[in-house]
């Protein structure tokens, strides 16, 4: 057992998390969404779920992140890509270049785009995958069943609002419940017209 992979375990033991992996060996590049996303812990949780299932991964982190040399070092080593939001930038087409110069990769993406609660999710995971043309990963961490991984691998239509209420239905369907649920409602559906692309 590697390092990466033994830190996952102990850390998933210590949490007394429970997971489940339904991803096929062979399904290549993926945009990963995990839902709810209520609280930094949120990060860990994943972190050691991946390094215990093995499966190379990215994120994406602001720009405020990289404050020194060794901190930047580390968060590079660990599969961050800096995004600085106050900047005009093709973050989208730069995360579709990312899946070209990788293979077997995971871009893990959060899309309520914040811990606090919001009333819809931003667009950018589906541009991400649609333009890169690989399935979207329904994540989640629920911490009452203290139960976390990827259950269905979503194939998108380039029906956006379908899609969109799809995904949606299945996170209903299994009812997760992050940190803080107060900070994500999963009764209120989304509204897709007032979805931010990025």
């Amino acid at each position: 057992m590697g390092f990466k992979r033994f830190i996952g375990k102990v850390g998933l033991k210590v949490g007394r998390w429970k997971t489940v992996y339904n991803v096929p060996a062979d399904l290549g590049n993926a945009v990963c969404i995990v839902a709810p996303h209520t609280a930094i812990a949120d990060f860990f949780v994943g972190m050691n779920f991946y390094w215990y299932f093995g499966v190379p991964f990215k994120f994406m982190i602001k720009a405020e992140f990289f404050k020194t040399k060794l901190l930047s070092w580390i968060l590079y080593k660990i599969g961050a890509v800096r995004v600085d939001r106050g900047k005009k930038n093709n973050l989208v087409e730069q995360m579709i270049e990312m899946f070209h110069q990788n293979k077997d990769t995971h871009l893990i993406i959060c899309p309520e785009g914040t811990r606090k609660k919001v009333n819809h999710w931003k667009k950018g995971f589906y541009l991400i995958a649609e333009g890169a043309k690989v399935p979207i990963l329904l994540g989640f961490i629920d911490y009452k069943k203290r139960y976390c991984g990827i259950e269905k691998v979503f194939y998108p239509t380039g029906n956006y609002e379908k899609d969109l209420a799809d995904i949606w239905e299945y996170y209903k369907s299994i009812k997760v419940m992050g940190k803080h649920p107060e900070q994500f409602n999963l009764y209120e559906l989304y509204s897709p017209e007032n979805h931010s692309e990025q």
